[in-house]
């Protein structure tokens, strides 16, 4: 990564990745895990999800459904790895038919502005890493910490851009959190994301009653299950294909959020060109784009859709849009 990420709750200088190639009949399709620490899985678990699979008996990758159901039944939890195989799935389906992953779902390809994130620093590192993001028209910043407030102010002293604010569950007290989602009403903030610890079931019900901005929830929403009652929490809610297992449940998750008047957006963890293309899909369900995960990485082995000027060009390339899929070059990362 080209800078430190550090949320509430950890820092990293890197991700596991594990990219994965599903070849039929001389195509290949292509996906991606992506697997920070904090979720529980890497590169061993990924590798004995895999290794447990009998994909062999499917004597065709089409129609996806009955094989991404049994992967999801195979085994309980490994969303990523599971994310990874139903983007190769995607992709291999997109190209064997000659449509993008959006045209199989009946989606279009608008143009996608999505924010730049800026991880925690010192206030004054931050509002430099604002300065660097001139081309986006909305920044993501980074809270949970006792300077949250010196945070803004400097990022004002510097920009009046409209911003979100993800907390990533790093706000104790609902009091607290109250008053100062109040006092970023008026700096110019768009919505809140996940205030307070995800498990804090009555603080975030009263929170998301008293709140002066909109609340959306991120790792208090991982699966579809979590959309039944999100309403009682959130305003809205952050869906991300490593959280859903992949594009099927994360078109599900965003139809039905919908359906039950939630705002919408879409994520990403940080990631290569592969899985934000495959989240690009997906774009034009979500109110909110955040898929800026391939652009602070420093050797991303895949071209995808260019971002220009904060927008994502969404085309109708096959599948999930790879441009230039590096695979024969790719060198693993060791971190010493």
């Amino acid at each position: 990564m080209e800078y430190p990420f550090r949320i509430a709750d950890n820092i990293r200088t890197g991700t596991p990745i594990m990219l994965v190639k599903i070849s039929y009949n001389g195509i290949d399709g292509f996906g991606e895990a992506s697997m920070p620490p904090r979720y529980g899985e890497n590169l061993d678990t990924a590798t004995s999800f895999i290794e447990r699979l009998e994909l062999t008996q499917f004597r065709s990758p089409l129609p996806i459904d009955p094989i991404l159901s049994y992967i999801d039944n195979r085994q309980t939890g490994n969303p990523a790895v599971k994310a990874a195989l139903d983007m190769a799935l995607h992709d291999l389906w997109g190209k064997i038919t000659g449509k993008s992953i959006h045209e199989l779902y009946g989606l279009s390809n608008s143009k996608l502005h999505t924010a730049k994130t800026i991880s925690i620093e010192t206030p004054e590192i931050m509002a430099r890493r604002v300065t660097e993001a001139e081309d986006f028209h909305y920044l993501k910043i980074k809270l949970g910490t006792t300077d949250d407030q010196a945070i803004i102010r400097a990022i004002r002293n510097v920009t009046d851009k409209p911003l979100y604010i993800d907390a990533n569950q790093g706000w104790a007290n609902k009091e607290e959190a109250a008053k100062l989602i109040d006092w970023l009403s008026t700096q110019g903030v768009i919505f809140v994301e996940q205030p307070m610890p995800k498990n804090n079931f009555d603080a975030m019900e009263w929170l998301k009653g008293r709140s002066a901005l909109p609340i959306i929830g991120d790792e208090g929403i991982q699966r579809l299950k979590d959309i039944d009652n999100a309403e009682l929490f959130y305003h809205g809610v952050n869906v991300k294909l490593m959280k859903s297992a992949g594009i099927r449940e994360a078109y599900t998750m965003l139809t039905t959020a919908r359906k039950k008047g939630l705002r919408t957006m879409i994520g990403c963890m940080s990631e290569t060109s592969c899985a934000t293309a495959a989240g690009a899909q997906l774009g034009s369900l979500a109110e909110f784009i955040d898929l800026d995960g391939n652009l602070g990485v420093t050797n991303d082995p895949f071209v995808a859709f260019p971002c220009i000027n904060g927008e994502i060009q969404v085309d109708n390339s096959p599948g999930l849009g790879l441009k230039s899929p590096a695979w024969d070059t790719i060198e693993p990362y060791i971190e010493n």
